[in-house]
């Protein structure tokens, strides 16, 4: 437990079976999917670089400052508004459409998948507050650069690090290929 988030136990999720011999483009939808997740563990994986770095002393603000500003994510995100309210904006957005739209369709076809996307909604709601605490922490750093907060931002950020990147993994594992074959989205 983070603070007063409670984590969902990866070994508690449902399953369903494996969709076999699927068509090219069958297989579209959960590519895509893959490529819209992808985008997000680029980005995971250079912060995390950046966190490292500033930490043991060879990354400068200016240094950060000018490695963030090559991210495609954070590149279009300064061209609309501020990143970290940007990102969460996303990543809400990403798991708006799911829940509402893509999760019900899926849903109704079994149990199987009833039981798998209640867990997905589940994990959304652990992520989104993830990256609330996120950028309450990273807000609180920027204000005032001590090593408390430094250290806040680190440990919230491997939390969510950690339970994002589970996430997209077991969704992807779960509904990728069910997407397409089912027709959904």
């Amino acid at each position: 437990m983070l603070l007063d988030i409670g984590f969902l136990d990866d070994t508690t999720r449902p399953t369903v079976p494996r969709l076999e011999n699927l068509t090219r483009a069958q297989q579209a939808a959960g590519e895509h999917l893959k490529e819209i997740h992808d985008l997000l563990r680029a980005n995971v994986a250079s912060i995390e670089t950046l966190i490292r770095r500033a930490a043991e002393g060879l990354a400068s603000r200016d240094d950060i400052a000018a490695e963030t500003d090559g991210m495609a994510l954070v590149a279009n995100f300064r061209r609309f508004g501020n990143l970290c309210g940007q990102y969460c904006q996303f990543v809400h957005g990403h798991h708006a459409l799911e829940d509402q739209y893509v999760f019900p369709q899926l849903a109704a076809v079994s149990d199987g998948y009833r039981r798998v996307t209640e867990r997905l909604v589940a994990e959304h709601h652990v992520v989104h507050e993830l990256l609330e605490r996120q950028i309450a922490t990273l807000n609180a750093l920027a204000a005032a650069p001590t090593p408390e907060n430094f250290a806040a931002a680190r440990e919230v950020f491997e939390a969510l690090k950690e339970v994002l990147l589970s996430h997209l993994g077991y969704e992807e594992d779960q509904i990728g290929d069910a997407l397409g074959f089912y027709g959904v989205m």
